[in-house]
């Protein structure tokens, strides 16, 4: 119901003009670049996603955008009045390759996908997807995990145990302590590791070769995405904080074959990143470094907090129109303020 009333929210201000004059406001003299941040590629029309951002934006690897946005601009380039925007997907999802891939190269949109090399080279399904997956795939009746018993032919509890997986996982304040938690886990529940759905095949990580075969099409580059995806705020040694970060960019230039300039967050908010995390990637010498902190970028921008606005497949064409447009965004600081001023004004 709330999804449906976003779309009806979403259709009015596109149909009424509002996105189209944001649109065109967003082009008022001043450098301004959008980062839209995907992940899956499945579960919607992404397609019409594409054909929509490559008619109303100006699309660009991430690397050529921000050596735009940081070069002071000349009236006599200024040809293309569109708003620049890049379309980043994290993680590496298989569906980039298989979904995003031929879209890609039909309608020659320029795509950036931030890797996570330790899962490219183990195959692994993503840790932050085994929860959902080992419960769905159990042969035992009956787990003990962490001293509580559940009962799996019972939802509630099939529910719960996924909830204390998920928990767990995102606690663990070491990559070696998540993964030792994983191995017990998936042996409690006597998962088949040959239990994987056609659904669950197109989230496991990209291959090499799939990866090469993009890159070398031209329309598809790649950043870092740390080399196993933890919460970088957990972790409490700093040395594993820097291995993550660095070592990622190392397992990337040998794994492309050319250096590697921009890392995205895992999570990317700044409670999950932290600062150790900040200073690791400053150490690491990265170019550039992007969060999933809403916003849009200008020359103002730290390129090392560098903003994206939140992008789904399975989202509505007009709720993505209206958010990548900054409308949403403008009436949410709208209707802030005019709440602010109600209540000021009654306290008075």
């Amino acid at each position: 119901m709330r999804e449906q009333v976003r779309i009806f929210i979403a259709a009015c201000f596109y149909y009424s003009g509002l996105i189209r004059l944001a649109r065109r406001w967003a082009q008022r003299p001043g450098q301004r670049l959008i980062i839209l941040n995907y992940h899956s590629a499945i579960g919607g029309n992404l397609r019409s996603h594409l054909l929509y951002l490559h008619r109303h934006y100006r699309m660009l690897h991430l690397e050529e955008a921000l050596k735009e946005l940081y070069t002071p601009k000349k009236v006599e380039q200024a040809r293309d009045r569109r708003t620049p925007l890049v379309l980043t997907f994290d993680d590496g999802y298989r569906d980039n390759y298989t979904h995003v891939f031929p879209l890609v190269r039909e309608l020659q949109v320029p795509i950036t996908i931030f890797l996570v090399p330790g899962y490219v080279e183990s195959g692994d399904h993503f840790w932050w997807l085994e929860a959902e997956r080992l419960t769905r795939h159990t042969l035992v009746d009956k787990a003990m995990i962490e001293g509580h018993t559940y009962y799996l032919k019972q939802a509630k509890d099939r529910v719960l145990l996924a909830r204390a997986i998920d928990d767990h996982l995102r606690h663990a304040a070491s990559v070696a302590e998540r993964e030792a938690f994983l191995t017990t886990a998936q042996e409690a529940l006597a998962v088949p590791s040959s239990s994987v759905t056609e659904e669950e095949a197109l989230a496991l990580p990209l291959t090499w070769a799939q990866i090469r075969e993009m890159e070398e099409s031209g329309w598809v580059s790649f950043g870092a995405h740390t080399m196993h995806h933890p919460i970088l705020s957990r972790l409490t040694d700093p040395a594993e904080i820097l291995y993550e970060i660095d070592a990622c960019r190392t397992a990337l230039e040998q794994g492309l074959g050319h250096p590697v300039y921009a890392l995205a967050y895992p999570f990317g908010q700044p409670e999950e990143v932290g600062e150790e995390a900040a200073r690791a990637a400053e150490r690491a010498a990265y170019n550039w470094v992007v969060t999933t902190v809403h916003g849009i970028n200008t020359p103002r921008s730290s390129p090392h907090h560098l903003l994206r606005i939140y992008g789904d497949a399975s989202r509505h064409l007009l709720v993505m129109a209206a958010e990548t447009s900054g409308v949403w965004k403008l009436i949410h600081c709208l209707g802030r303020t005019l709440k602010l001023f109600g209540k000021n004004k009654n306290s008075s």
